[in-house]
């Protein structure tokens, strides 16, 4: 089993900058690829960004290109997600997923953090 534990969610300003960070344990933290993934009420859960084991990989959703940046931290175990001009469509609980390999597919991701609020005021 691998855990993952998100966080820096929180409350800022449509502008703002926020950084995401989730800590992963129980598995070899190199052997999988690490990506975001984001949920509104009322809606599934949408892919946000992915970064390979090896980080030489990433992918964005669309919607974030050019605003968010995936990193990985092999000596800490720790993947994040640097949030820029952030929108008020952003706010959602951003969760922290694990895989053997990279995709958007949420359904290939094994395993999930918490999830962490964040919120976009305009």
């Amino acid at each position: 089993q691998m855990q993952l534990v998100e966080s820096g969610g929180g409350l800022v300003q449509a502008g703002d900058s926020l950084r995401l960070s989730c800590t992963a344990s129980g598995r070899p933290f190199s052997t999988y690829a690490m990506a975001w993934f984001r949920r509104v009420p009322g809606k599934e859960r949408e892919f946000v960004a992915a970064i390979r084991g090896s980080g030489g990989i990433k992918d964005y959703a669309d919607s974030v290109k050019g605003r968010f940046t995936i990193s990985r931290d092999a000596v800490k175990n720790t993947a994040h997600l640097e949030m820029n001009s952030l929108k008020p469509e952003d706010t959602a609980v951003y969760y922290c997923a694990a895989s053997v390999v990279i995709t958007t597919s949420r359904d290939r991701y094994e395993y999930w953090g918490q999830g962490t609020q964040v919120t976009v005021s305009s």
